[in-house]
């Protein structure tokens, strides 16, 4: 079953958006579950970690998650290792996230 979030399209972000509130975060979470909230140079992100088999599915999975990526024009952090790949979604322009981090989460999930 698709996730409603994933058929949403990511809006255009402009300088001086705001960040999602906590409230906002609270309500978007339960529709991407495995994705764990994280702070890194204080900016609060979305992270998952997929694991594969072997480096050429993650490889895979990489570029599938790059391509709707720049069909959606938001572009999120990306490692790749052998068999695994860690994604982490946050929004730039309003330094934290955004409801397109949970959008393009949701998208991302629908992947597997």
């Amino acid at each position: 079953m698709m996730n409603a979030l994933a058929i949403e399209k990511c809006v255009a972000c402009r300088g001086g958006d705001p960040s999602l509130t906590d409230a906002e975060i609270a309500a978007l979470q339960p529709q991407v579950p495995e994705w764990n909230l994280v702070e890194q140079d204080g900016v609060l992100r979305l992270q998952r970690t997929f694991k594969f088999k072997n480096y050429a599915q993650s490889l895979e999975f990489t570029n599938k998650v790059a391509a709707i990526a720049e069909e959606q024009d938001h572009h999120p952090l990306i490692v790749l290792e052998w068999g695994r790949v860690t994604v982490q979604w946050w929004t730039h322009v309003v330094k934290g996230l955004h409801k397109n981090d949970f959008i393009m989460a949701a998208k991302v999930d629908e992947l597997l």
